[in-house]
């Protein structure tokens, strides 16, 4: 008869549970991969890094790791793709926000030219403006420089370039009625 533990388990069961044979490191490299993977798509440096960090060698790591873009696991080509669509939209990063989070994540340089490709400067000035119409009521009754510094100042932190912030927001500024010779901006 097993012998009972406090809160009901046998003693036994543990031991069984002790006595299984400890994983390959490849069992380990798969394991480890495809639970990243479960959650949110991955690149291959992410889960490059995790295994590392984990202790799998690096001879290991790299035949799973391209096992798994044999099999179409992993696809930076199409990670890339995907977070530009979704960053640009839900958050209104522009290319060079988007370009510098995607080598952080550790995508191929082509890659991410590839991925802002698809992304068109005619896009990109749209979703400026929608983020400036959306931030510009908030600005109300504040001195006109503070304005436009706090709008410029949000596009230039998801990664607008400079010119283009400005001429969004002196745009922005007019159409709401405020008076072009008095926004400060030198000639485009």
């Amino acid at each position: 008869m097993q012998e009972q533990e406090r809160g009901g388990r046998s003693r036994r069961g543990r031991e069984d549970r002790q006595e299984l044979p400890p994983q390959s490191p490849e069992e380990q490299a798969r394991a480890i991969c495809l639970r990243l993977l479960t959650g949110s798509p991955r690149t291959r440096r992410q889960l490059a890094d995790a295994l590392h960090k984990r202790g799998i060698p690096e001879e290991v790591s790299q035949q799973v790791l391209s096992r798994y873009e044999e099999v179409g696991l992993i696809d930076d080509a199409a990670f890339a793709g995907a977070w530009v669509e979704s960053r640009h939209r839900g958050r209104g990063l522009a290319r060079r926000a988007l370009a510098q989070e995607l080598r952080t994540k550790g995508v191929h340089a082509t890659l991410v030219e590839e991925a802002l490709e698809r992304l068109d400067s005619e896009q990109e000035e749209q979703t400026a403006r929608e983020l400036v119409e959306r931030k510009l009521r908030a600005t109300r009754g504040l001195e006109r420089d503070k304005r436009i510094r706090r709008l410029a100042g949000m596009l230039a932190r998801k990664g607008y370039p400079e010119g283009m912030a400005l001429r969004v927001v002196r745009r922005a500024l007019e159409a709401e009625g405020e008076d072009a010779d008095e926004l400060g901006y030198p000639g485009e």
